[in-house]
């Protein structure tokens, strides 16, 4: 089976399964079954467009790929973990949440 994520936006909306027979002309077929718009091939193994798309991720079309919503400005791109992380790794020891406006960890107080 193949998969196709529906692009409105550069944001991926719906991620749909086509029969192998339709792989070849995805984005036909959907948009012939009265599911207009701009369809993507995505692959479960990730061997399209970098991993499989998700509602929400966005389609870097630049680099053809699917990359997930970048949580925060100041975080960068890993390229070897295919995600995004933030200028400073957190504590250890602790539960913590990202303050973006002054670029820390804050330490959540246990219940």
């Amino acid at each position: 089976m193949a998969h196709f994520a529906k692009i409105e936006n550069g944001v991926v909306t719906s991620v749909v399964v086509v029969d192998d027979a339709y792989e070849a002309n995805g984005e036909t077929y959907l948009n012939g079954l009265g599911l207009d718009g701009t369809w993507v091939q995505t692959s479960y193994s990730a061997s399209l467009r970098g991993k499989f798309a998700g509602v929400g991720d966005i389609l870097n079309e630049e680099l053809d790929r699917f990359e997930p919503v970048k949580p925060y400005p100041s975080w960068g791109w890993d390229e070897q973990l295919y995600g995004y992380l933030p200028p400073f790794e957190q504590p250890i020891k602790g539960s913590y949440n990202w303050d973006e406006e002054t670029l820390t960890w804050i330490e959540e107080p246990i219940a």
